[in-house]
């Protein structure tokens, strides 16, 4: 059965912006491991909230950009907005599958409007280490969602029915569970992780 990580899981730190972006990362991954700890569908709610708002900061500040400076996007706008709302699929799919408490969608709002901001200002100062950031968020998710495979594969977690959302949005087999879904979403992050690594390489090209 498929667990091992899609290829190319990590890109190498060049320059401060990178740094900078990969140890926000770590610590942000040691604050995920600390609280949730082996709770991986608790978790996904929780850390989809948040993979959800940097296509949409993207995706809005390049648009009004776009406007601003009469040019084409070269076509950013809408994958970022796709992003945004693969993202935004994924929670639809884990709230059904994790059951958040209260505590945990009073902290998702709380998570969300501090990252929201801060987001948007490192947007605006350096478009290339949000992006970057990003890449990095991705790959800790593929990372993360590979360690849930292995535990439902040990018998760890139960391997539920896949909730009807997810079973229409990944056009999955009727009688799919958790493990395809987990498949599905760890595929589509592998895809946003490779996406901002290269929207940051092009960014990196253009400021040198």
């Amino acid at each position: 059965m498929q667990t091992t990580s899609p290829p190319v899981t990590h890109h190498e730190q060049g320059d401060f912006s990178d740094r900078f972006a990969w140890r926000t990362t770590r610590l942000l991954r040691f604050l995920a491991d600390t609280f949730f700890a082996g709770r991986y569908g608790n978790r996904a709610v929780v850390l989809e909230t948040v993979a959800a708002v940097p296509g949409m900061v993207g995706g809005a500040l390049i648009h009004l950009r776009s406007l601003r400076s009469m040019s084409d996007d070269e076509g950013w706008i809408r994958q970022l907005l796709d992003e945004a709302e693969n993202e935004r699929m994924h929670l639809m799919t884990f709230v059904h599958i994790a059951r958040p408490s209260r505590l945990e969608r009073w902290m998702i709002m709380l998570t969300q409007g501090i990252f929201y901001n801060l987001f948007f200002l490192l947007y605006l100062v350096s478009a290339r280490t949000a992006h970057r950031l990003v890449g990095y968020f991705e790959e800790e998710a593929v990372y993360s969602y590979t360690e849930y495979l292995a535990g439902i594969d040990a018998g760890q977690y139960e391997n539920v029915a896949a909730p009807q959302i997810a079973i229409d949005y990944w056009k999955l087999a009727p009688d799919a569970r958790l493990r395809e879904v987990i498949l599905a979403v760890r595929d589509d992050e592998a895809g946003h992780r490779d996406v901002n690594h290269r929207f940051a390489d092009q960014l990196n090209q253009r400021e040198a």
